[in-house]
């Protein structure tokens, strides 16, 4: 597949996911979806009570849209080719398209409790756990449905594992952490948003590299969606993506590491998302040790940064930094 194809999918999904911004912010603020700050959060956090939230909308709409007219254009260029691919890949797309988009919808759900009923925390734990749970294993039977019968984990430099019937359990709980690790991400004004971009163009070489060219065109509308809303979320954000536009990245960056069956890039490509999360388990479990007290400052990670004086600008530029090593440290471990 020519690379112009992808540029032509990155070009429309920001041109799409920025334009929406202009008719998306106005109306959220006309039907007050606005945030509503958590309580225990940085003081000045509070600045930003009702910023609009759901702008994760933007980049729904725009990287569907671009990634149906890079398929489009894929499949036509393809048309005189001496092999000519067959629907399975975009099979596995649609699969993954779903899982991210019915993510987006428990984020919605969450993100409606916090605007309409003004509850900072949205759905219960146990409310969204048992709806991710089924979510998760339907998309694992879909890929198993599309062939993805192998259950093995590969250890870059040592080969493959078969973990049998234990991968199917282990895999719905790596689904469920990674998704929620995003979500965990979006806590600092463009963070999630540039970390995303990063993550979304490491997939584009990285599916590139496995021929699963269906996968590149949806790495790379992810990405220029993102660009597409960090137009309206970079600091001071104009609108939040809310747990709508959150969950929905966590189901993608799920989607794309699940269908090239690379669980362990997957892990590093989306370091920064690990340890957001991570940070929290270290932070729950230390101060439950330890009777009260504290590892970091606040949790997620960001918030401690925050705390020890780094403005948001340097968190985002720093963390994207990180993302960006690990990226290309995936791809370099894959081609070697």
């Amino acid at each position: 597949m020519p690379f112009w194809i992808n540029t032509i999918v990155a070009l429309i999904s920001f041109g799409v996911a920025a334009a929406t911004g202009i008719f998306l912010i106005p109306l959220l603020k006309k039907i007050h979806f606005g945030q509503t700050i958590y309580e225990k959060g940085p003081a000045w956090h509070k600045d930003k009570q009702g910023t609009p939230i759901m702008g994760g909308f933007m980049f729904i709409i725009g990287s569907a849209v671009a990634a149906a007219a890079g398929y489009a254009l894929y499949r036509y260029r393809s048309a005189g080719a001496t092999v000519v691919p067959d629907n399975t890949g975009l099979y596995r797309l649609l699969a993954g398209y779903a899982f991210a988009l019915l993510n987006a919808g428990i984020g919605f759900i969450d993100d409606y409790i916090k605007a309409v009923k003004k509850r900072n925390l949205g759905l219960k734990a146990k409310q969204k756990m048992v709806m991710q749970f089924v979510l998760s294993s339907a998309f694992l039977y879909a890929l198993y449905l599309l062939g993805n019968h192998s259950t093995a984990i590969t250890f870059p430099f040592f080969g493959d594992v078969d973990f049998k019937i234990f991968y199917y359990p282990i895999m719905i709980l790596y689904l469920i952490f990674l998704t929620n690790a995003v979500n965990l991400t979006d806590g600092v004004d463009g963070l999630c948003g540039s970390v995303t971009v990063i993550v979304g163009l490491s997939f584009v070489m990285l599916c590139a590299a496995m021929g699963m060219w269906e996968y590149s065109i949806f790495s790379m509308a992810l990405a220029g969606g993102c660009l597409g809303f960090l137009v309206w979320n970079l600091h001071p954000a104009k609108v939040f993506m809310g747990d709508t536009g959150s969950m929905f990245l966590g189901g993608s960056v799920c989607a794309i590491g699940f269908a090239t069956h690379q669980h362990l890039l997957l892990a590093l490509v989306a370091i920064v998302y690990v340890l957001e999360a991570l940070s929290v388990v270290v932070q729950v479990c230390y101060f439950k040790a330890t009777k009260g007290k504290r590892l970091f400052k606040m949790s997620p990670i960001h918030h401690h940064f925050e705390m020890c004086g780094f403005s948001e600008y340097k968190i985002v530029i720093t963390f994207s930094l990180a993302a960006l090593v690990a990226g290309i440290a995936a791809n370099l471990i894959y081609n070697l």
